[in-house]
């Protein structure tokens, strides 16, 4: 069983990530955040770094996928590899921090890499208003996300609004992060586990 989360900034993932392998006793892949090269640069100078960082990504996603894919755990997965191209690196290209030069090479290449692997047997969609989001990024407290801009975030918001609503891959689940505290409510927590189980017939 392969389960993805996706979502904004500061939607949640990673809570629910390891909120559901705890429930389930399935292995979490996390996005990892703290180490990359690319994104304190980027979140300073976006049109410099953005080819940069996606394609860092993009080879990230990539090599996480075929790990679960080549073995035999249930996993819950921390982003998707979709999110990359559908949302950030669109949204990058939109705003004119992504050449189309560039966006078109990328897109390129993320086509191609989608065509060797499966899609998640389930597929979460943390949405989430702006306040929410601004507020737990503030209330995580890292350096590089002090100056994530909102109409940034509001961009993403939009695409991955649409995105959800056309993914036709596999089976999919919206949680409204507004309305579910699953990180701090249990009761919540025990509904969005009830949805999963629903869906993937557990």
């Amino acid at each position: 069983m392969h389960i993805a989360v996706a979502g904004n900034i500061g939607s949640g993932k990673t809570t629910l990530t390891r909120l559901l392998s705890q429930h389930y006793g399935w292995e979490p892949k996390y996005e990892d955040v703290d180490v990359n090269p690319y994104l304190s640069d980027f979140y300073n100078d976006m049109q410099r770094w953005s080819f940069n960082l996606q394609i860092y990504f993009l080879n990230k996603r990539m090599e996480g996928i075929v790990d679960i894919q080549n073995s035999s755990r249930n996993v819950i997965q921390d982003r998707t590899i979709y999110e990359d191209a559908r949302i950030f690196a669109s949204n990058l290209h939109s705003m004119g921090l992504l050449s189309t030069r560039d966006f078109e090479n990328y897109r390129s290449l993320f086509e191609l890499m989608i065509s060797l692997v499966k899609p998640p047997d389930l597929l979460i969609y943390l949405k989430s208003s702006i306040p929410t989001l601004i507020y737990q990024i503030n209330k995580r407290g890292r350096e590089y996300e002090s100056g994530i801009r909102t109409d940034y975030l509001e961009g993403l918001n939009k695409r991955y609004d649409e995105w959800f609503a056309n993914y036709e891959d596999g089976k999919k689940l919206v949680i409204n992060v507004d309305e579910l505290k699953f990180e701090d409510n249990p009761q919540d927590l025990q509904a969005v586990i009830e949805l999963i189980n629903k869906e993937c017939g557990l």
